[in-house]
This record gives C-alpha cells, structure tokens and sequence, in this order.
C-alpha cells in the first residue's frame, strides 16, 4: 500500500514538473512540489522498512 502511495504521489510530482516545463506554469507551488516529494519519499521509506521487517521475520527460525 505504501508502495503504491509512493508512486502516485511521484507520478503526481513528475506530471507537474512536465506540464510546467512544457507550458511554462505548473500547477502546484514550489512549497507544494517540495511536500509532495517529501511524502513520496516518506511512503516509499516505510514500504522498504515494511518489507525489510517481513524479510527478517520470514528467516528466522521460531
């Protein structure tokens, strides 16, 4: 889910980089670029953190 979360919210930030670049206006503020980067990058820390933990768990022996 988290996974999932980190690639819209990076599908969301490269769309507007691409409509600002080619129509010169972006849709979101510079502020706003920077928050939805940071979620991005938070959603897909905890998905690799999720998946880290689910791996050590998985070899270990009860």
């Amino acid at each position: 889910m988290a996974l999932i979360l980190s690639g819209i919210l990076f599908a969301v930030f490269v769309g507007d980089v691409v409509i600002g670049a080619t129509s010169g206006s972006s849709y979101l503020s510079d502020v706003q670029q920077m928050l939805v980067l940071f979620a991005a990058s938070i959603a897909f820390t905890v998905a690799i953190l999720r998946a880290e933990g689910k791996a050590k768990a998985a070899k270990q022996p009860d």
